[in-house]
């Protein structure tokens, strides 16, 4: 394979038509320039130029290589730079997951921060509870995920992830603005057990929260309407259908009252994920990014 650097001595001494002038320009001295040539006209087998005392003669040969390795030195220098913009993570592509709730609340300005200080990064995005964003993390389709996990709900996650809280949200009662017990914050989750409940797919964590924290009440929740889009379970809260329990990333900015309970508090953990030997340099600078975005929803909340 021909050496680029040669190729850049080679065009050199082409233009110039002198070895002295050539290592002139490039800082070589004119031995160093002769050897370079030496070298190239051995790997090519044949020779460059026509050499007499004073001056050196292109051949053919040069000037061919000389007119069509300037394309290819241009894209390897293209190529160098792009790599060295990767290295210090001003470029490259990161590539994220993140459930529903996370996605409305706190990951949109996690992009923005990272999209803002590293405006020529490709960032990308998608969607998924844990056990479908999962698998993208451990083989490398995803650099990390943001998922989540319910205190009455514990889970274990692969010991070869590193696993960081974002935060901690209080899985708290969701009523009708004019429930019975909405003008009051803290209800007795047993209060609620001849309510009509709303609440995700049975095979989801936060089914089976609802229904671990109501058996320590003494009651089986009556469970109309399942949805595991928050969104439509707080909007048929809204509408007077039933009660459900929250995580606080679903709570809604109004219209509805949310109740802590009394004695045990449960929360749900938003954590953040990734391989310990992730070494994209993109990485580093997301999760700072996420937890910034984390901490400000949070300090917004009265929680």
């Amino acid at each position: 394979m021909l050496n680029p650097i040669h190729l850049r001595t080679l065009r050199e001494c082409v233009s110039t038509g002198s070895f002295a002038e050539a290592a002139r320009n490039l800082g070589y001295t004119a031995s160093a320039v002769s050897q370079q040539m030496f070298l190239l006209e051995r790997a090519l087998g044949a020779a460059l130029f026509e050499r007499s005392a004073r001056s050196v003669r292109a051949t053919a040969v040069a000037k061919l290589l000389a007119a069509r390795s300037g394309a290819v030195l241009g894209a390897l220098n293209m190529l160098e730079r792009e790599a060295r913009s990767m290295v210090l993570g001003e470029a490259g592509t990161l590539r994220l997951a993140s459930f529903a709730t996370a996605n409305a609340r706190i990951v949109p300005a996690a992009l923005a921060a990272v999209v803002a200080k590293r405006p020529n990064a490709e960032v990308q995005l998608d969607e998924g509870d844990p056990d479908e964003v999962l698998a993208g993390v451990l083989d490398g389709g995803l650099d990390a995920a943001v998922v989540f996990e319910y205190d009455l709900d514990p889970r274990d996650w692969p010991v070869e992830l590193t696993r960081t809280e974002l935060l901690s949200e209080p899985f708290v009662l969701a009523v009708p603005a004019e429930h019975r017990l909405a003008d009051r914050t803290e209800a007795d989750l047993a209060e609620c057990r001849d309510e009509t409940w709303i609440c995700p797919r049975e095979d989801t964590a936060g089914a089976r929260s609802l229904v671990r924290l109501a058996a320590e009440a003494g009651f089986v929740p009556r469970i109309i309407f399942r949805s595991n889009d928050y969104g439509v379970i707080r909007d048929l809260v809204f509408r007077g259908l039933g009660v459900a329990m929250l995580p606080g990333l679903a709570w809604p900015d109004g219209g509805i009252h949310p109740l802590r309970l009394t004695g045990r508090q449960p929360h749900r953990h938003v954590l953040v994920l990734h391989r310990d030997n992730n070494s994209n340099p993109l990485l580093p600078l997301a999760l700072d990014c996420l937890a910034q975005a984390s901490a400000e929803f949070t300090g917004a909340r009265e929680w």
